[in-house]
């Protein structure tokens, strides 16, 4: 079935329990290692998580259902800055519940002006500011930590 609407973007997507998490940021600010604190935190919690893609994401609107799946020349891959390209579990699709900005870190410690929503071909998503050892922020986000916040 053909999409509503679809596009490529530079960003990561990450899956944990299902729900996709679309991280995004500018070159360098720390998507994929992110990516990789995510899953590697969800798995020591006993959650499944696993990447979607990195560096180059295709986003398909279906409905009400934002769709996300990695690029298939590098399925699997994820940078590690410094150390060169390595390989993690890795999952075709993801429903997208949760949008991650890599910002600054002055940035991440407002919340009210840099937390809220996102839009993204015509759906509004929830969005948070993270920085890329914010791998927690983003469990609690989704709902899947022990700890809730309140407000």
């Amino acid at each position: 079935m053909k999409p509503d609407a679809d596009e490529w973007v530079h960003a990561t997507c990450v899956v944990v329990n299902g729900a996709g998490v679309l991280i995004r940021g500018v070159s360098g600010s720390g998507k994929s290692t992110l990516a990789r604190r995510l899953i590697e935190l969800a798995e020591a919690r006993g959650l499944k998580a696993a990447l979607v893609g990195d560096d180059r994401i295709h986003l398909m609107r279906y409905g009400t259902q934002l769709l996300a799946e990695g690029h298939p020349a590098i399925r699997g891959q994820i940078e590690i800055r410094g150390l060169g390209i390595g390989q993690t579990n890795v999952e075709d699709r993801a429903a997208i519940r949760l949008l991650a900005d890599c910002v600054s870190v002055l940035e991440a410690r407002l919340p009210e002006a840099a937390d809220g929503v996102g839009t993204i071909l015509g759906l509004t998503l929830r969005r948070v500011a993270v920085t890329p050892d914010s791998a927690d922020n983003v469990l609690v986000a989704l709902g899947v930590s022990p700890v809730k916040v309140s407000g």
